[in-house]
C-alpha cells in the first residue's frame, strides 16, 4: 500500500495581548500517540502518521518564542499549542500606514 504524504491546515495567531502565539493544526483521524511536534525559537515541525497517510509540515516563527513554555493538546482532530513568545509581540514595530 502507497502512503500519501499531506501537508495539514495550519493556524497560527497571537492571543488578544499579544503575549503568547496560538498554533492549531488539523490532523483528521490521527492518535495522539502517532503525532510528534517539535518547537523551536523560531519554528516548529509537526509529523503525524496513520495507515496509509502522513501529515508533515514545518513552519518558520517571524516572532521568536520560548519553547520550554509550549503546552499542546490533542482533541477531534486538531493539535492545538500555546507557546509564549520572547517578547510581548507588539512591544516595538513600525506601523505602516495603509493609503
Amino acid at each position: 500500500m502507497e502512503e500519501t504524504i499531506a501537508t495539514p491546515n495550519i493556524c497560527v495567531y497571537p492571543d488578544e495581548v499579544a503575549e503568547t502565539m496560538n498554533i492549531e493544526v488539523e490532523l483528521p483521524g490521527m492518535e495522539r500517540e502517532n503525532i510528534a511536534f517539535n518547537i523551536y525559537e523560531n519554528g516548529f515541525y509537526v509529523v503525524a502518521k496513520k495507515k496509509g497517510l502522513k501529515y508533515m509540515a514545518s513552519y518558520a516563527l517571524a516572532s521568536p518564542v520560548e519553547p520550554e513554555g509550549a503546552v499542546a493538546k490533542y482533541a477531534n482532530g486538531l493539535l492545538t499549542v500555546n507557546v509564549p513568545y520572547k517578547k510581548a509581540l507588539f512591544d516595538k514595530g513600525v506601523k505602516v500606514e495603509i493609503v
